[in-house]
């Protein structure tokens, strides 16, 4: 009896335990065959995508905006981007052949159209096509820079950059124009707008340019809308250098001219100033650049009874007739008695010594005159204005 009652219980364990076994096999599988990855095969290669900037159908573009066209999924086969006139614009495509980019110019009012192919990914060629127009100016300006490729001038030069039309968005024109330096040179634009309706731009430092420094200046107007219907006409640049440093001390009560070349004084000569008791004959206070010399100047002032009088030795520091040059006819005054109509008189070898050394941009600081320097049309009066004033008149901090 006890036997038989053994085996049963060993029967239902058995039973149980295949149970339990069942449960866990049907867990694992759930009832599906296992997804493979081999059954669906790979994601569809994407179609290339052509991108071109300007975008096709674009209008006014400025022509200083240099094209290009990226592809995506694909590889750039030919490419030609060719202007209404038949004139293909240069350009080279990325070495990974994904993007072109131009480096010839535009013109303005012209149209110029896409063509060429892609090697898409997916296979096949993919054709490039598409077409913008430049924009057709009313009016383009031209611009001028004072300072010619090559030029040494003296520490006080300023850059002056002449337009030969009125600039209305003179921010745009600035943010175009660049002066580079050969060493750190704090420095900032300022505009000084022509009676006769140009637009000026001058650029100095803050302080006096340190000699020897190297200047770069590029003024890109080519394809810049200076605004109302004008646009640059082409782009400007000039190289220059700055000179040692030498300084005019010109102090009308001191009847000498004193001149200090690189902080050493180098000439003391006795000089006759313009006449103090009559306000159009003073020398005016301040300081002045020297913007040109010549050998030989005749001068004029019919209020005062002369025409066409020969003076040597003749260095322009200010636009209005005021120079540094020789009188024989005033050497009894030189170095006692201000007697001039403005100009600072020497004797003829001292005039003829201190021109043999002036360049452009030397500084003469005229002192104690009670008539001030002005920015009449054409003058260098920049040094005049303090510096904060000066700031002011940049068309990016205005």
């Amino acid at each position: 009896m006890w036997a038989r009652v053994f085996v049963t219980v060993m029967v239902v364990l058995a039973v149980g335990l295949l149970a339990c076994a069942g449960a866990a096999v049907v867990g694992t599988f759930s009832g599906r065959a296992p997804v493979s990855d081999e059954a669906s095969g790979p994601p569809p290669t994407p179609a290339a995508v052509v991108s071109a900037s300007p975008a096709p159908g674009a209008g006014d573009v400025a022509p200083d905006r240099a094209p290009s066209l990226t592809v995506e999924h694909g590889r750039i086969g030919t490419v030609a981007l060719v202007g209404s006139d038949g004139t293909a614009v240069a350009g080279s495509v990325s070495p990974d052949g994904h993007r072109w980019m131009a480096s010839g110019a535009l013109a303005y009012g012209e149209t110029y159209t896409w063509s060429g192919n892609v090697d898409a990914d997916a296979g096949g060629a993919q054709p490039i096509t598409g077409a913008f127009t430049t924009v057709t100016p009313e009016r383009t300006v031209g611009a001028h820079v004072n300072v010619g490729d090559g030029d040494v001038v003296g520490v006080g030069a300023p850059i002056i950059v002449q337009f030969d039309h009125h600039v209305t968005d003179k921010a745009a024109a600035e943010r175009a124009m660049q002066v580079r330096t050969s060493v750190p040179t704090v420095g900032a634009w300022a505009w000084l707008d022509d009676d006769n309706g140009g637009s000026r731009a001058h650029w100095r430092p803050k302080d006096y340019w340190q000699p020897g420094t190297q200047v770069s200046v590029a003024i890109h107007q080519f394809g810049v809308d200076d605004g109302d219907g004008v646009w640059g006409r082409a782009d400007v640049t000039s190289q220059f250098s700055i000179g040692r440093s030498q300084v005019v001390r010109a102090d009308v009560d001191s009847h000498e001219m004193v001149v200090v070349r690189d902080g050493q004084v180098v000439m003391t000569v006795p000089a006759s100033y313009g006449l103090g008791s009559d306000p159009n004959r003073n020398t005016t206070n301040g300081i002045h650049v020297v913007m040109s010399k010549a050998e030989t100047v005749l001068m004029s002032n019919p209020e005062y009874g002369y025409e066409n009088v020969p003076e040597h030795w003749a260095v322009r520091i200010e636009n209005n007739g005021e120079f540094i040059h020789a009188n024989p006819d005033t050497t009894g005054e030189q170095g006692s008695t201000n007697v001039t109509h403005g100009c600072v008189n020497l004797s003829t070898a001292d005039a003829h010594a201190y021109f043999d050394t002036a360049i452009f941009g030397d500084p003469v600081e005229v002192t104690n005159s009670p008539i001030p320097l002005t920015a009449a049309d054409g003058d260098i009066s920049d040094w005049t204005v303090p510096w904060d004033q000066w700031v002011a008149q940049s068309a990016l901090r205005s």
